[in-house]
């Protein structure tokens, strides 16, 4: 355990800061370090598109992987994002660190999803629709589901409160969204995963499992862009996304302070 809290803190220092005007939100460390055993177990012996990943779990599971924490996991991670600093993050990382089966490139999932390999599962944690009854959830799911060409497993990260109306009503969303692409709910792992969330710190997300039916690659259909009505409140109410891509402006090292973070009073005679 404590050499998978220090893997995962080593990750955690070098991903960039969220943005919370895109719902970016950071999960709690303690809880990666067991969302990514789950995730690498899920996906053993499988090729994983993750459908962004602002909290770098993609990473996480490489490098357990590459340090021998865990003997199993993907055979190759890719890492589909729309902010070039976490594509280039991910990519740092791998080559720093030798891990040659992660990788990652810039994209954005209003757009139609890049001609690529078939993946064999995806993973997604999402803006979570509390303003748009889930269509947000949905878009990244649909993304998903186009990555693995509509036959395969995905992995759904959700809010979950027993307390509130709005989980409730986005789950049964996302459920019926996957169900009319020919996916059922294979399992769901409830209230696993907390937030670094000032306006509700106790708000829990859940992993939601979904599984193609057989021979559901059969009704797979084009990829296209969203329509500008599923953009509606997509990050939040009146939140609509205005952004193609959030560019890296220079080269940082996350784990260290930024020097336009602080100054130094000198001592004197040091000036």
């Amino acid at each position: 355990m404590r050499s998978a809290v220090n893997a995962v803190s080593d990750v955690v220092q070098n991903r960039p800061r969220p943005l919370r005007e895109f719902d970016q939100i950071h999960m709690k460390t303690g809880d990666m370090v067991f969302q990514t055993e789950i995730v690498a177990d899920w996906a053993d012996g499988k090729r994983l598109a993750f459908i962004g990943d602002g909290d770098a779990i993609s990473v996480c599971v490489a490098y357990l992987q590459k340090r021998g924490v865990l003997n199993f996991g993907p055979t190759k991670i890719m890492v589909f994002d729309f902010d070039e600093r976490t594509v280039q993050a991910v990519k740092r990382f791998a080559d720093r660190e030798r891990i040659e089966h992660l990788d990652a490139e810039l994209y954005n999932c209003l757009e139609a999803f890049p001609q690529a390999p078939k993946y064999d599962c995806f993973y997604t944690n999402p803006p979570w629709g509390a303003s748009n009854n889930g269509e947000s959830v949905n878009l990244f799911a649909q993304r998903g589901i186009e990555a693995v060409g509509f036959e395969g497993e995905g992995m759904i990260v959700i809010a979950d409160d027993d307390e509130i109306a709005w989980p409730k009503e986005v789950l049964a969303s996302v459920q019926g969204f996957s169900r009319d692409r020919g996916f059922y709910v294979s399992r769901m792992q409830r209230k696993l995963h907390a937030y670094h969330l000032d306006d509700n710190p106790d708000l829990k997300s859940c992993n939601l499992f979904v599984s193609s039916l057989p021979g559901n690659s059969a009704n797979a259909a084009p990829s296209e862009p969203a329509s500008r009505e599923r953009l509606i409140n997509f990050y939040g109410k009146s939140k609509e996304p205005k952004v193609r891509y959030v560019r890296e402006r220079k080269r940082l090292d996350y784990g260290k302070a930024h020097e336009d973070e602080y100054k130094l009073d000198l001592l004197e005679g040091f000036e």
